[in-house]
């Protein structure tokens, strides 16, 4: 993946880390969610993903490849994304 990219979906990790009282204020402003720590990871997991995804196509100028997917997956498997 590209370094630049990388560099790109870090910053969005750390940005959504230091969030983390707007995304729980979000979960708390939906009471009827049964699953909420759930809830809050799909939140993250989206920004992160989207961040992946618009980035690809505005540095690189296209949509990512399967391998370039398959890189973003190992990157977030390795990333603590537990905010609490």
């Amino acid at each position: 993946m590209d370094e630049a990219l990388k560099e790109k979906i870090r910053q969005k990790i750390l940005e959504t880390k230091s969030n983390k009282s707007e995304i729980q204020e979000i979960s708390k402003q939906l009471q009827g969610i049964d699953d909420s720590e759930s809830f809050m990871l799909g939140i993250i997991v989206g920004r992160i993903y989207n961040s992946f995804y618009y980035q690809t196509r505005r540095i690189l100028g296209r949509e990512p490849t399967g391998a370039e997917f398959q890189e973003f997956l190992d990157m977030i498997k390795t990333t603590d994304l537990e905010l609490w």
